[in-house]
Protein backbone atom coordinates (compact mmCIF):
# COMPACT_ATOMS: atom_id res chain seq x y z
CA UNK A 1 0.00 0.00 0.00
CA UNK A 2 1.39 3.19 -0.99
CA UNK A 3 1.97 6.21 1.65
CA UNK A 4 -0.75 8.47 0.65
CA UNK A 5 -2.98 5.59 0.90
CA UNK A 6 -2.11 4.49 4.57
CA UNK A 7 -2.40 8.38 5.25
CA UNK A 8 -6.26 8.61 4.08
CA UNK A 9 -7.04 5.17 5.64
CA UNK A 10 -5.20 6.92 8.92
CA UNK A 11 -7.63 9.99 8.49
CA UNK A 12 -10.79 8.08 7.69
CA UNK A 13 -10.51 6.36 10.59
CA UNK A 14 -9.49 9.41 13.04
CA UNK A 15 -12.28 11.14 11.50
CA UNK A 16 -14.46 8.12 12.40
CA UNK A 17 -13.72 7.68 15.72
CA UNK A 18 -14.00 11.23 16.51
CA UNK A 19 -17.53 11.17 15.31
CA UNK A 20 -18.52 9.18 17.92
CA UNK A 21 -16.99 10.55 20.57
CA UNK A 22 -18.48 13.58 19.68
CA UNK A 23 -21.99 11.61 19.41
CA UNK A 24 -21.47 9.86 22.38
CA UNK A 25 -20.93 13.18 23.84
CA UNK A 26 -23.97 14.40 22.46
CA UNK A 27 -26.36 11.98 23.59
CA UNK A 28 -25.59 11.92 26.71
CA UNK A 29 -25.06 14.73 30.13
CA UNK A 30 -22.41 15.05 32.64
CA UNK A 31 -22.84 17.26 35.42
CA UNK A 32 -26.51 18.98 34.06
CA UNK A 33 -24.23 19.66 31.21
CA UNK A 34 -25.25 18.45 27.53
CA UNK A 35 -22.61 17.45 24.95
CA UNK A 36 -23.27 20.26 23.11
CA UNK A 37 -22.70 22.51 26.09
CA UNK A 38 -19.65 20.47 26.92
CA UNK A 39 -18.19 21.14 22.96
CA UNK A 40 -19.27 24.77 23.43
CA UNK A 41 -16.52 25.03 25.97
CA UNK A 42 -14.09 23.05 24.31
CA UNK A 43 -12.20 25.95 22.73
CA UNK A 44 -11.77 28.01 26.05
CA UNK A 45 -10.36 25.61 27.34
CA UNK A 46 -7.85 24.15 25.02
CA UNK A 47 -4.38 25.37 24.60
CA UNK A 48 -1.78 26.93 24.10
CA UNK A 49 -4.04 30.02 23.64
CA UNK A 50 -7.84 29.21 24.43
CA UNK A 51 -10.40 32.24 23.29
CA UNK A 52 -12.46 33.51 25.85
CA UNK A 53 -15.33 31.26 26.45
CA UNK A 54 -18.63 32.00 24.24
CA UNK A 55 -21.86 32.96 25.16
CA UNK A 56 -22.93 29.32 24.50
CA UNK A 57 -20.92 27.66 26.75
CA UNK A 58 -21.21 30.10 29.81
CA UNK A 59 -25.00 29.37 29.65
CA UNK A 60 -24.26 25.50 29.72
CA UNK A 61 -21.82 26.24 32.78
CA UNK A 62 -24.83 28.32 34.25
CA UNK A 63 -26.70 25.68 34.69
CA UNK A 64 -24.18 22.65 35.49
CA UNK A 65 -23.56 21.60 38.75
CA UNK A 66 -20.07 22.84 39.36
CA UNK A 67 -19.09 20.65 42.13
CA UNK A 68 -19.63 17.37 40.27
CA UNK A 69 -17.58 19.24 37.33
CA UNK A 70 -15.00 19.43 39.72
CA UNK A 71 -14.47 15.84 40.49
CA UNK A 72 -13.29 15.74 36.17
CA UNK A 73 -10.47 17.74 37.46
CA UNK A 74 -7.79 15.15 37.81
CA UNK A 75 -9.99 12.73 35.33
CA UNK A 76 -8.60 11.50 32.33
CA UNK A 77 -11.38 12.44 30.24
CA UNK A 78 -10.52 15.74 29.89
CA UNK A 79 -7.32 15.19 28.43
CA UNK A 80 -8.45 12.67 26.28
CA UNK A 81 -10.68 14.99 24.60
CA UNK A 82 -8.30 17.41 24.22
CA UNK A 83 -9.04 19.61 27.19
CA UNK A 84 -6.86 21.01 29.60
CA UNK A 85 -8.50 20.66 33.31
CA UNK A 86 -6.64 23.66 34.50
CA UNK A 87 -8.06 25.91 31.60
CA UNK A 88 -11.63 24.12 31.80
CA UNK A 89 -11.83 25.03 36.19
CA UNK A 90 -10.91 28.50 35.58
CA UNK A 91 -14.29 28.58 33.15
CA UNK A 92 -16.82 29.34 35.51
CA UNK A 93 -14.57 32.62 37.01
CA UNK A 94 -14.34 33.81 33.70
CA UNK A 95 -17.64 33.25 33.04
CA UNK A 96 -18.14 35.74 35.63
CA UNK A 97 -20.92 33.19 37.11
CA UNK A 98 -21.84 33.84 40.92
CA UNK A 99 -20.48 31.24 43.14
CA UNK A 100 -17.93 29.28 40.84
CA UNK A 101 -16.65 25.78 42.69
CA UNK A 102 -13.97 25.91 44.70
CA UNK A 103 -12.21 22.46 43.29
Amino acid sequence: MEAYQKVAISMLLFVAISSNVIEVLNAQTICNMSGAGLMACKPAATPPTPPPPSSACCSALSHADLRCLCSYKNSKLLPSLGVDPNLAMQLPAKCKLPHPAKC
